[in-house]
C-alpha cells in the first residue's frame, strides 16, 4: 500500500516536473519567434521609412522645379506689362504735347479777337456818347417845341401806363378768378362723382306700420281674448295700437316708435306661433322680444361699425347707432344713410389728402341724436353733440356734428366734407321720399321768397325745386345790381327753406326793343 501510495505521488512530481519543462521549452520558443518577428517589422519599417524619405526629396526637388517655373512665367508676364504701360504712356505723352500745341494755337487766336473786340468796343463807346448828345440835342428841341419839361412827359407817361396796367390787372384778375372757380367746380364735381360712384347704398323707405300675418281667421279672436284683455296687454306693453280691421288673415301694428312696433311684431309672431295666447304668456313673450330687439340694436351698431372701419367708439355710442336702425328720415333709414356719410367722408378726405379717419368717425356720428329725440328734448343736432362730449371725442368731431345742417358755420375740412356727404347720400334719387302736399309747399315758397325783391317780375321753381328762375325788370335792375340780386335770394333761401342738397338761382334780364319800317 505504501508502494502504491509513493508511486502514485512520484508519478504526480514527475508530472509536475514535465509540465514545467515543457512550459519553459515552450516560452523560450515563443519569445524566439517573437523576437523573430519584431526584428522583421523593424527591418521593414526601416525600409518604408527610407522610401519615404526618398519620395519626400523627389516630391521636393519637382516642386522647386515648379516655383521656378512660376516665377519665370510672372517675372516675363510683368516684364510684358509694364512694357505696355510704357507704350501706353509713351502715347499719351504724346497726345497731352499736340493738345497743349494746339491750346496755344487757340489761345493766340482768342488774343487777338479780344483785341479785335476791345476796339470794337471803344468804337461803340463814341456812338453811345455821340448818340446820347443827339438825343439830348433832340429833346431840348422837342421841350421848346412843345412847352412841356422832359420831367412833365415823364409824368404824363407813367400816369398812362399806370391806368392801362391797373386795367389789364383788373381783366386779368377778372379771369383768372373765373378760370379759378372753374377748375375749383371741375375738380369739386369730380371728387364727388368719385365718391358716389364708389359708394352706392340701398335705399329702403319705411312707414309707420308694420302688418304681421295670421294663419287664420280664428286667430284674430284669441288675439283680442275675452272683453279685450289680451289685445290691452299686448297694447300696454308694447307701447303700440293693434288694428284688426275687416282685412283677411291680418294685424296691423301702429307706432310711430320702430323700436315697439318691431317688439309687438316679434312678440304677435311668437304668441301665433306658440299658439297658447293669455296675459302672463303675452308678458313673457314681450319680454324675450325685447331681448331680441336689443341683441338686434347691439348687432346693427357692431356691423356698423364693421363696415365703416371706425373703431374706439364706446359701447353706448354702438348702441345708439344699432338704435338707428329703426328710424327713418323721409323714408330713408338713418343706420343706412348713416355708414353711406362716413363711407362717402372717407373718400372725399383720401382724395383731398385729409384724416380719412377722423372724417369718416364723423360721419358715422353726424345723425346719432336722432336715436333720442323720442327720449329727450331737442334737436337730433343738440342731442348729438352732447352724446359726442359725454364721451370725449374729438372737437372736430363735435363740430362736424354740430354743422352739419348749417346750425353753425362750418370752420374745418371734416365739416365741409361730412356736410357734403349728408347732402350727397340724401339727395341721390329714390333716396328720401316726399309726400305731394309738403313738395308743392316748398316749391311755392321757393316761388314767394324770390319774389319778395324789388325788381322781380317773374319766378318760376323748376328741376324738382333744384333751380328757380328769377325774371328781373331790365328798367329797375341793371347788370350788376343782378348778381347782387342773386346772392341776396340765394342767402334768404338759406335761412328760410329747408331742402336737400342745393338749389340754383338763374337770373334772367331781358330787354327788346321793336319798330317799323313804313
Amino acid at each position: 500500500m505504501q508502494l502504491e501510495l509513493w508511486m502514485i505521488i512520484v508519478a504526480i512530481v514527475v508530472g509536475a516536473l514535465l509540465s514545467i519543462i515543457g512550459f519553459a521549452i515552450g516560452y523560450g520558443f515563443r519569445r524566439k519567434t517573437a523576437e523573430a518577428k519584431i526584428g522583421s517589422a523593424e527591418a521593414q519599417a526601416i525600409k518604408v521609412v527610407e522610401s519615404a524619405l526618398r519620395d519626400a526629396e523627389t516630391k521636393k526637388k519637382e516642386l522647386l522645379v515648379e516655383a521656378k517655373e512660376d516665377a519665370l512665367k510672372i517675372k516675363n508676364e510683368a516684364e510684358n506689362e509694364a512694357k505696355e504701360r510704357r507704350k501706353e504712356v509713351s502715347r499719351l505723352e504724346r497726345r497731352v504735347i499736340q493738345k497743349e500745341e494746339t491750346l496755344d494755337a487757340k489761345i493766340e487766336v482768342i488774343e487777338k479777337k479780344e483785341q479785335t473786340l476791345l476796339d470794337k468796343q471803344k468804337d461803340v463807346e463814341e456812338l453811345y456818347r455821340q448818340a446820347d448828345e443827339k438825343v439830348h440835342e433832340q429833346v431840348k428841341l422837342l421841350e421848346q417845341i412843345s412847352g412841356v419839361t422832359s420831367a412833365e412827359a415823364k409824368a404824363e407817361l407813367l400816369t398812362r401806363v399806370e391806368s392801362e396796367i391797373a386795367h389789364d390787372t383788373a381783366v386779368r384778375l377778372a379771369a383768372y378768378e373765373e378760370q379759378y372757380k372753374e377748375e375749383a367746380n371741375e375738380k369739386a364735381r369730380n371728387l364727388l362723382s368719385l365718391a358716389i360712384q364708389r359708394c352706392a347704398a340701398d335705399h329702403v323707405s319705411e312707414i309707420a306700420i308694420s302688418v304681421v300675418s295670421l294663419p287664420n281667421e280664428d286667430m284674430k279672436g284669441r288675439i283680442i281674448g275675452r272683453e279685450g284683455r289680451n289685445i290691452r296687454t299686448i297694447e300696454n306693453l308694447t307701447g303700440v295700437e293693434l288694428i284688426i280691421d275687416d282685412t283677411p288673415e291680418v294685424i296691423t301694428i301702429s307706432g310711430f316708435d320702430p323700436i315697439r312696433r318691431e317688439t309687438a311684431r316679434l312678440a304677435l309672431e311668437k304668441l301665433i306661433a306658440d299658439g297658447r295666447i293669455h296675459p302672463a304668456r303675452i308678458e313673457e313673450m314681450v319680454e324675450k322680444a325685447q331681448k331680441e330687439v336689443e341683441n338686434s340694436i347691439k348687432q346693427a351698431g357692431e356691423r356698423a361699425v364693421f363696415e365703416t372701419g371706425v373703431h374706439g367708439l364706446a359701447v353706448d355710442e354702438i348702441r345708439l347707432l344699432g338704435r338707428l336702425k329703426f328710424r327713418t328720415s323721409y323714408g330713408q333709414n338713418v343706420l343706412r344713410h348713416s355708414i353711406e356719410v362716413s363711407l362717402l367722408s372717407g373718400i372725399l378726405a383720401d382724395e383731398m389728402g385729409v384724416d380719412s379717419t377722423m372724417a369718416k368717425r364723423a360721419g358715422l356720428l353726424h345723425d346719432i341724436g336722432k336715436a333720442l329725440t323720442q327720449e329727450a328734448e331737442g334737436s337730433h343736432i343738440q342731442l348729438g353733440v352732447e352724446v359726442a362730449r359725454k364721451y370725449h371725442e374729438n372737437k372736430e368731431i363735435i363740430h362736424a356734428i354740430e354743422a352739419h345742417h348749417g346750425d353753425v358755420d362750418p370752420e374745418t375740412t371734416i365739416a365741409f366734407i361730412v356736410q357734403a356727404a349728408d347732402a350727397i347720400s340724401a339727395a341721390r334719387p329714390g333716396a328720401r321720399r316726399e309726400d305731394v302736399e309738403n313738395y308743392i309747399k316748398r316749391l311755392q315758397k321757393l316761388e314767394e321768397i324770390a319774389g319778395e325783391f324789388p325788381g322781380v317780375e317773374k319766378t318760376f321753381a323748376i328741376q324738382a325745386g333744384r333751380e328757380v328762375r328769377v325774371v328781373v325788370k331790365p328798367e329797375t335792375v341793371d347788370d350788376d345790381r343782378m348778381k347782387i340780386l342773386a346772392r341776396e335770394i340765394a342767402k334768404k333761401i338759406e335761412g328760410e327753406l329747408d331742402y336737400p342738397g342745393q338749389i340754383k338761382v338763374n337770373m334772367i334780364r331781358e330787354s327788346r326793343c321793336v319798330d317799323y319800317a313804313k
